[in-house]
């Protein structure tokens, strides 16, 4: 039930993704970060099974981190995005990891770009895209309203409808959603969707309120 999204603006890349780790039909927790800061300037929104994805995804980041030291330089995303796609196309003939990525990334001679990579190595670099049983209402959604000169607000909102068409749709729907931006000035969390929290807060407010009529 695990939901990760991605949106290309004018000069940004959002990423998005659930916060929730689940196993069959229990929740153990709802603050777990899907969206891996993987240097200055890249995110990688990632899914699937939770030790392969928490695995795989600090495997990249440290590599990158590798290279920039060996070489002085980071990898352009793109290059990322080719490098992500080997290592999953290798352990596709040995032990594969089960996870799907959606990279986000800024350069300074390309600006925002964002790549869809699957499982099975499958590499795309694409405008707007989800994985996850989410994808299901998200790609409807961003085929009407996404459009590429999209400012931060307008993405953000695009997420938020995606968001909001999840949580009312889907059966067994995931509750609280990150969001991290990437741009000229970095990568960094943007904001954090929260119903549980809100859900809890209320019903706090109404207990109190119950006991003080009840008084």
């Amino acid at each position: 039930m695990e939901c990760v999204l991605g949106v290309v603006g004018r000069d940004f890349a959002v990423v998005a993704a659930d916060t929730s780790a689940v196993q069959s039909i229990l929740v153990h927790k709802t603050d777990e970060d899907k969206v891996m800061v993987l240097d200055s300037h890249k995110l990688m929104g990632a899914s699937g099974e939770p030790g392969d994805r928490v695995q795989f995804t600090e495997y990249i980041q440290k590599n990158l981190h590798l290279y920039q030291f060996r070489n002085t330089t980071p990898l352009s995303t793109a290059a990322t995005a080719n490098f992500t796609r080997g290592e999953l196309a290798t352990a596709l003939r040995k032990n594969p990891y089960m996870v799907n990525v959606i990279l986000g990334g800024y350069d300074k001679d390309v600006g925002a770009s964002l790549y869809y990579i699957d499982y099975i190595a499958t590499l795309h670099k694409i405008d707007k895209g989800a994985f996850g049983y989410g994808s299901y209402f998200c790609l409807s959604l961003m085929d009407k309203l996404y459009h590429p000169d999209m400012t931060v607000e307008e993405a953000v909102d695009l997420v938020d409808k995606c968001i909001k068409e999840i949580r009312l749709r889907l059966v067994v729907a995931p509750q609280n959603f990150v969001i991290k931006i990437v741009d000229k000035d970095g990568a960094r969390e943007y904001a954090r969707r929260e119903l549980v929290g809100d859900n809890a807060s209320a019903s706090a407010s109404a207990g109190a309120a119950a006991t003080t009529v009840a008084a």
